[in-house]
């Protein structure tokens, strides 16, 4: 039962990430895609603040149920426990992050930088043990979520995406959601 209940929190953390991040967007209508960070919407006094860390804080729960089942859907191997260990730190930074809003400096930047930094470091690990099990698709589609964000991260500290940084955000919050709802509909087929 437990694996199904975090299986779920695995696909609804996006859902209710990205739906409380566009209402947030909806109500702060000078967010611009290419001069504000995502961190912009907490930080205004009027309810986009409220939705975005509200839902980012949500968000960030949602992914720990799911983070606290993959002991029990991956193999007790050392390199598992590495990468689940990474990816709750990840959405503890994640929560952090709606907590600690962009006014609280240097927390919120610190909160910040984990969770973008934290991904990918956990996905070539639990890559690696779906890799090690036969589990080649998920295996390849750890390493290609990993990869994808930390190309986007070098694109925007290179070339750029715009003056701010909605658009890695963004590009990597996707990648991170796609993995997690990937692996929630799998988890809920076993």
């Amino acid at each position: 039962m437990w694996l199904k209940v975090a299986a779920l929190s695995g696909i609804l953390t996006p859902t209710v990430a990205f739906s409380c991040i566009a209402l947030a967007i909806a109500c702060y209508p000078p967010f611009s895609w290419t001069d504000n960070a995502l961190s912009d919407l907490g930080f205004d006094k009027g309810i986009s603040s409220v939705v975005f860390n509200s839902g980012l804080i949500i968000s960030g729960i949602l992914a720990l149920v799911f983070a606290s089942s993959l002991p029990k859907f991956l193999p007790n191997k050392t390199l598992a426990r590495i990468g689940i260990f990474f990816f709750a730190l990840d959405t503890i930074a994640l929560t952090a992050i709606g907590v600690f809003p962009e006014n609280i400096k240097p927390t919120h930047f610190y909160v910040s930088v984990a969770f973008f930094a934290l991904f990918p470091p956990a996905m070539f690990a639990i890559g690696t043990v779906f890799l090690q099990t036969a589990d080649t698709k998920m295996g390849l589609f750890s390493f290609f979520a990993a990869a994808f964000a930390i190309v986007v991260w070098a694109i925007q500290f290179t070339v750029g995406f715009g003056k701010n940084v909605a658009i890695p955000e963004t590009l990597t919050a996707l990648s991170v959601s796609a993995w997690a709802m990937i692996l929630g509909f799998k988890m809920l087929k076993q």
